[in-house]
């Protein structure tokens, strides 16, 4: 039985690896828990620093913190191999500047989800949406 504190260390090594290997700096990065059905849900956020906008990058759920975080580290590291990467173009309600984001999903409305995540759906306008292409 591991102890809080060594739970806590696990925890922070887990949350470094993910980071580096995402390459972010930890003010670009959240890691939001909540709980559903007794289960641990862990969100991964990312905070583009041009635009100060906050997407979702994925979900998972685990039987604990630990479970759920060796989860995003195992989606970190094989993603690009699994998912679409998408082009979305967009802009917030009210401004002018139109922004780029790119996302890795399973399909368009997961990416649209990523990037509505946590907001109004009513508070950006989406211009494209494009499935790049395979490299």
């Amino acid at each position: 039985m591991e102890t809080v504190s060594e739970i806590h260390v696990e925890a922070a090594r887990i949350q470094q690896e993910i980071k580096d290997h995402l390459g972010l700096r930890s003010s670009d990065l959240v890691f939001e828990y909540g709980s559903s059905d007794g289960k641990v849900k862990l969100d991964l956020i990312t905070i583009n620093p041009r635009h100060n906008q906050a997407f979702l990058f994925h979900s998972v759920t685990g039987t604990d913190k630990l479970d759920a975080l060796r989860k995003m580290l195992d989606y970190v590291q094989n993603y690009k191999e699994k998912e679409n990467s998408y082009t979305i173009q967009w802009v917030v309600r009210g401004q002018r500047e139109l922004h780029t984001s790119y996302f890795r999903a399973s399909n368009i409305m997961d990416a649209l989800q990523k990037l509505y995540y946590g907001r109004d759906m009513n508070t950006i306008t989406v211009f494209s949406v494009v499935l790049n292409p395979v490299s």
